[in-house]
């Protein structure tokens, strides 16, 4: 079964600058995405309960933008990128997801990912 791609965007009161952080470094990482995170280069290994999953940082534009390739990707073309903008109008950041999720799953995925940027405002002191 082929994955297909999702978009969510989120909006939070802190900036850009503060967002990266907490999708980069390993301290921020397991205090709203996973257990544990390992960064060696360019690559990325979380870890969830009996779980390690490990993604190589292809793209990286500071505040901006991160693209990470999966290594058990079935589809070479399958990535996780975050997306960060500032709204014109409120000021506020914009973190877009972009991501791939089996059809049976979609539904499941959308609603981790939610759940995930509950725990990551919380994180931040964004509730």
């Amino acid at each position: 079964m082929k994955k297909r791609q999702f978009e969510i965007e989120y909006l939070f009161k802190a900036s850009p600058t503060i967002i990266y952080q907490f999708l980069t470094t390993p301290a921020c990482l397991v205090r709203w995405f996973c257990d544990e995170a390992d960064i060696e280069n360019d690559l990325y290994t979380f870890s969830w309960a009996n779980s390690d999953e490990t993604a190589e940082l292809v793209d990286d534009y500071e505040d901006e933008l991160l693209r990470f390739r999966w290594e058990d990707a079935d589809d070479d073309n399958e990535f996780l990128e975050f997306h960060l903008d500032t709204s014109p109008i409120t000021g506020e950041t914009i973190l877009k997801i972009v991501g791939w999720a089996l059809p049976t799953e979609y539904d499941l995925t959308i609603d981790s990912w939610n759940n995930q940027i509950k725990n990551l405002k919380k994180a931040m002191g964004e509730n």
